[in-house]
């Protein structure tokens, strides 16, 4: 059996979306592919992208946002920034063969009510989930 393809998520804190973009592609895919996820300025991960994730039926309770540097020399066969901040601060993760990004909007700067708030994390999901279909296979 080959080996599987490993995949790094990068965004500025590591809080919401590379971490959703973890969970799904080890949810949907993780027979085949590796996921992990790391940011340029790590945070705290964000309780509405775990509630949105529950949602989904995909608990991501358990991570903890993370640095890239804390990656060390760790090689991975694409890198996919999913924020235009990470692709301005880490261009190209030098431990990566292929270099991808995904231009999604931020849900932690979603303002209003907790549920208004938490709508926007869907639908940021549910965006990740459509680009992790269509470039991993559905």
């Amino acid at each position: 059996m080959p080996d599987r393809v490993r995949v790094l998520f990068i965004c500025t804190h590591n809080s919401a979306r590379s971490q959703m973009a973890e969970g799904l592609l080890r949810h949907l895919h993780g027979d085949r592919y590796d996921a992990a996820s790391a940011g340029t300025e790590p945070g705290a991960l964000h309780p509405l992208a775990v509630r949105a994730m529950a949602e989904a039926g995909i608990d991501i309770s358990a991570a903890r946002a993370k640095g890239i540097d804390t990656l060390g020399d760790e090689r991975f066969d694409l890198a996919v920034t999913v924020c235009d901040e990470a692709a301005e601060a880490c261009p190209m993760y030098p431990g990566a063969a292929r270099h991808a990004h995904w231009s999604l909007p931020d849900p932690s700067r979603a303002t209003g009510s907790e549920d208004e708030r938490l709508e926007v994390f869907r639908t940021v999901r549910d965006e990740i989930r459509r680009r992790v279909e269509e470039t991993f296979g559905g």
